[in-house]
């Protein structure tokens, strides 16, 4: 469930007129842009944006950028922006970073549907003028590029049908190929690529059923390279999304600082969607609920937005 609280009933036109006022004379008023914003949801987002241009022939999104600044404007940028516009300039600045690329990539080609990925792939293409696949082979290099170039450009069929015998046999070439390390990884490729996301929970629970392990822990045993990373990161999100942002949002409010970044992604990407059942994994494994970790390690108005977008205000 999401958590986003957004009116059924919105006027675009007030909305819009509302943020030309905040905006307008000497500093922004990010109280009054949190307000409407924080509570819109996509569809309605679209629409003052579109109203916005009518009212004061110039774009919504470049002038919250110049008003805006820190950690609150790229939140603010990244949220109003489409879904797969989004995650398409999400891929882009993950692929520009000198580390850890593939986090990003990897979690955008596992989480979204068959029918967001391509949507994804589709609003690269126009923003960037270049395919994610070449940018992903251009950034990446062995059997990490193999893995990720076919993340991306898979369209995964999205039904619920499982084939045990599959499974089964998949679990088998998984267990034989990770015992090989390096030697068998277009064997791991080939299946994470390929597979339903159905049929690769079926293979994964099959596995830990056989060996008495989860996957992405012989996984984490057998190698700590960037290729062998990235696969476990596939697995998890595959697997369970909704752990797998738990840990990330964990991990983001970790003892060495906030990794401001990553808390956005999380909490932008997912409000309109399941952050509600993200909060609950949350508080389940820290008995602490998300929104009060989220304040104690922000701050101002960019602290005020991300509890707006949890459903919270604080």
């Amino acid at each position: 469930m999401a958590t986003l609280v957004a009116p059924p009933n919105h006027s675009p036109v007030e909305d819009a007129e509302a943020l030309g006022k905040a905006v307008k004379g000497w500093g922004a008023d990010e109280k009054a842009i949190i307000s409407i914003l924080g509570h819109r949801n996509g569809a309605q987002r679209t629409q003052i944006r579109e109203a916005y241009q009518n009212l004061f022939q110039e774009d919504l999104i470049k002038r919250l950028e110049s008003e805006l600044s820190g950690d609150l404007e790229r939140a603010m940028y990244r949220w109003i922006l489409e879904p797969a516009e989004r995650e398409a300039l999400l891929a882009n600045l993950a692929l520009k970073r000198d580390e850890k690329c593939y986090q990003v990539i990897v979690e955008i080609s596992c989480v979204l549907s068959p029918q967001e990925l391509f949507a994804v792939r589709s609003a690269y293409h126009n923003r960037f003028k270049r395919s994610m696949e070449e940018d992903v082979a251009a950034n990446t290099t062995g059997h990490l590029r193999q893995l990720l170039v076919g993340l991306v450009s898979s369209f995964r069929y999205g039904g619920s049908e499982i084939n045990a015998r599959l499974a089964q046999s998949e679990a088998d070439a998984l267990h034989e190929a990770i015992k090989k390390k390096n030697e068998s990884n277009e064997e791991i490729i080939r299946i994470l690529t390929t597979r339903s996301k159905t049929q690769l929970v079926a293979t994964f629970n099959r596995y830990k059923d056989d060996h008495g392990i989860a996957i992405t822990k012989k996984l984490s045993d057998e190698g700590s390279d960037e290729f062998h990373m990235a696969a476990n990161l596939a697995i998890s999100c595959i697997n369970d999304h909704k752990k797998y942002y738990e840990k990330v949002l964990r991990n983001a409010m970790g003892s060495i600082g906030t990794d401001e970044e990553a808390l956005t992604r999380v909490i932008v990407t997912r409000a309109e969607k399941d952050l509600k059942e993200i909060k609950d994994v949350y508080y389940k494994r820290n008995s602490v609920h998300l929104e009060h970790a989220v304040a104690k390690e922000t701050s101002g108005d960019y602290k005020k937005f991300l509890l707006t977008l949890m459903g919270k205000e604080d």
